[in-house]
């Protein structure tokens, strides 16, 4: 029996590729590359997606920030979490270039009204990154994949931090489910997160 032997860039990738075959049944090749046909319209759009998203979260921290209504805990994370996004904005439209698309228009309104409505809303919007990255990071090219590996760490520390201030486990499953990126941006869009 021959030993398996993975890199660090290996396992990631294999990680990735797990959650979508958990979510959508993708084909993986032995090396971790999809085995659907890829191209580079195809990141585009994915990278378009987490965008999307990464600009709602640098919008709902922004819009938190000057309301006054944080302290604590809250306004530490708040601060922290949406400078991070903001690179991570900086970072996608760097990579999609004028393939970028436009800004959403968002409200927040109603999901600041109170310290709890932000800590919940919060949650509810890394959550749904999280399962962005993780239904979607398998259908990019082995190159594309690597440069966004780099953002999903940190969103994975950043809703653990949320849930932690809130009480509840930082990691409550042994696994992030991916869920189908129509349904996330409809309940993101049902919310006021994005227009």
């Amino acid at each position: 029996m021959t030993a398996l032997r993975l890199t660090r860039g290996g396992l990631l990738r294999a990680a990735f590729a797990g959650g979508a075959v958990a979510a959508g049944g993708l084909a993986m090749a032995g090396d971790g590359t999809p085995l659907a046909a890829q191209s580079g319209g195809a990141d585009a759009d994915i990278l378009n997606l987490f965008l999307t998203l990464e600009r709602a979260q640098a919008g709902f921290y922004r819009a938190a920030l000057q309301t006054d209504r944080l302290d604590g805990g809250l306004l530490k994370f708040a601060t922290t979490v949406g400078a991070q996004e903001r690179e991570h904005v900086a970072f996608l439209e760097r990579r999609l270039g004028n393939q970028a698309e436009q800004p959403p228009r968002s409200d927040f309104g109603h999901l600041l009204a109170t310290p709890r409505d932000f800590r919940d809303a919060a949650i509810e919007l890394e959550e749904a990154a999280i399962a962005a990255y993780i239904g979607q990071a398998a259908n990019l090219r082995r190159k594309t994949l690597a440069s966004v590996a780099t953002l999903v760490s940190v969103e994975a520390r950043q809703v653990a931090w949320v849930r932690d201030l809130a009480g509840t486990s930082p990691a409550p499953r042994a696994a992030d489910p991916a869920r189908p990126a129509d349904e996330i941006l409809a309940d993101l869009r049902d919310r006021g997160f994005i227009g």
